[in-house]
């Protein structure tokens, strides 16, 4: 009879013993690639409270870094990740912190590449997570809706725009949160939806001139 490792299947669609600590990490992860979208030198995993204190045991880090890797709840790789051919093909670091001021469950992913990002997230229980900031914006972003990230310049009618796009072509906004660093500078705009965003009405925000940066990022799978 073969012996379960406390690492095996718990549950008939994640790999690992912790809904937060495991599976959640990798939604973590993999809602942070899509983001970033481009390939990274090398990512640094800043885990806080919780996290930090029992991760290792619960395979957070496993979780974060198969997930950055591209991988899924299921996947039976994420179980001996570290010795995998994909992690090889990137450098990667862990820090830990206490932060009173943190949820429990806390992390902060920085890319390092061609262009730096840093997305900050908390894994919520039961395998959910929310994705608060990316970079100096605040976002509420659940990896349950296709979701449209633009960058622009804080300026009036650009919010009107994109939801007359998205009329225009019968798309339902499901939450629309918008951030700025101050009037008039970069703000940040980002629009979920019922359905999917295609590649035209994408094309068509990238058009609008104070429109900086466009990014599509499609709901994980449950």
């Amino acid at each position: 009879m073969k012996k379960t490792s406390l690492f095996d299947i718990i549950s008939p669609i994640m790999i690992g013993p912790s809904s937060s600590h495991t599976a959640g990490a990798v939604r973590l992860g993999l809602l942070a690639k899509h983001i970033y979208k481009n390939t990274p030198k090398k990512v640094i995993f800043k885990l806080y409270n919780s996290y930090a204190s029992t991760g290792k045991g619960h395979g957070t880090e496993k979780g974060l870094l198969a997930g950055v890797l591209g991988l899924n709840v299921d996947d039976r790789r994420i179980k001996d990740i570290f010795n995998s051919d994909i992690a090889k093909s990137i450098d990667y670091e862990f820090q830990y912190a206490d932060n009173f001021k943190y949820h429990p469950n806390s992390v902060d992913i920085t890319f390092i590449g061609e262009n730096n990002m840093t997305i900050a997230g908390i894994s919520v229980g039961a395998g959910e997570i929310l994705i608060r900031k990316i970079n100096d914006f605040r976002v509420n972003l659940t990896g349950n809706y296709n979701t449209l990230l633009t960058v622009y310049k804080d300026k009036p009618g650009v919010i009107s725009q994109v939801s007359s796009i998205m009329q225009y072509h019968n798309i339902n906004i499901a939450s629309l949160t918008c951030d700025r660093n101050a009037k008039g500078k970069e703000a940040s705009m980002i629009v979920c939806v019922d359905g999917v965003i295609s590649d035209e009405v994408i094309e068509t925000v990238e058009e609008i001139p104070e429109v900086y940066f466009v990014s599509y990022v499609e709901k994980l799978d449950n």
